[in-house]
């Protein structure tokens, strides 16, 4: 049976494609049409979520494949993977912005068309509507992948917004107010580069296995102390494979028990673990005589 957490990203990203190639061919022929280079700026920042949308859709793919013998922790760095590349692609829509911008700036050209408003307001309705469907179905499903295609829509709503006042501007001032959607244009590139960046982080720290927050950590802990004659936790080390956590810890039992017992209390915790927190794919137990002096059940470090 298909993963329900990859049909709810493949259907979120699919979604998105659809709706990033319409907008992406309206408003770069609108863009054309009426004098806005804003617009078009615009048009090609959905030419680029058509691709983030692809790269995330093949990561989904890749991360959700079994384990293998080349692979024995799976394909789950598929997905932070795909999330850094998402970013990377928006600080490069960024740039290229922000290079045009600066160059359209400098020549003169014709004020936009007043019907350009209309085409940008209905696209900062649709993008917006996007990017909250989507970012929820990627927070829903802990997706960094999803979410950062959740933020290229947003970052094409930004971009909208910007234009729709710069074309404001530009109309209400006459000449001589000519570039006021291509400053626009301009101030909206370093926001989406702000985004890109925001993305960027935790994709990179979750590819250099990054320990996930501490709450999840105690959580884990607790539920292996819990766990009868386990007398300490001594080590626990968790990292992050796509949407699975990956658990190392250390336990201290009696130093007189028999090793059939201490592995059947491995086991237990390893079942306990997996059996509260459904995201841990696996747990490797290492079984260790406790120290005098150390209270049933603690959770302190060496």
């Amino acid at each position: 049976m298909p993963d329900p957490r990859l049909q709810r990203s493949l259907r979120a990203t699919f979604l998105g494609m659809v709706v990033n190639t319409v907008l992406a061919v309206g408003k770069m022929a609108a863009g054309f049409l009426g004098h806005s280079h804003a617009l078009v700026a615009d048009g090609v920042e959905s030419l680029a979520d058509i691709f983030s949308s692809v790269i995330v859709w093949r990561g989904m793919v890749i991360a959700a494949e079994p384990a293998d013998e080349d692979h024995p922790y799976g394909h789950g760095k598929a997905e932070p993977l795909a999330a850094a590349m998402v970013a990377t692609l928006l600080l490069l829509a960024a740039l290229w912005i922000a290079v045009n911008s600066v160059r359209e700036i400098l020549q003169p050209h014709s004020t936009p068309e007043p019907w350009t408003l209309v085409v940008l307001l209905v696209v900062v309705v649709v993008k917006e509507a996007l990017f909250r469907f989507v970012f929820r179905e990627g927070t829903a499903i802990e997706s960094g992948a999803v979410q950062g295609d959740a933020w290229h829509h947003r970052s094409d709503a930004i971009t909208s917004l910007f234009a729709g006042v710069g074309i404001g501007v530009a109309l209400v001032g006459g000449q001589g107010y000519e570039a006021a959607d291509d400053v626009a244009a301009l101030l909206a590139a370093f926001v989406i580069a702000w985004n890109g960046w925001r993305l960027l982080r935790p994709a990179f720290g979750e590819l250099m296995d990054t320990a996930p927050g501490l709450a999840v950590v105690e959580e884990i802990r607790a539920i292996a102390a819990a766990v009868p004659e386990v007398r300490h936790v001594e080590k626990c080390l968790t990292r992050k494979m796509g949407w699975h956590l990956y658990v190392d810890m250390h336990v201290e039992v009696d130093p007189l028990m028999t090793v059939e017992r201490a592995h059947a209390i491995a086991h237990a915790v390893k079942d306990r673990v997996r059996g509260k927190l459904p995201k841990v794919r696996d747990v490797l137990v290492h079984i260790e005589p406790s120290r005098a002096g150390r209270r049933v059940g603690g959770t302190g470090e060496k």
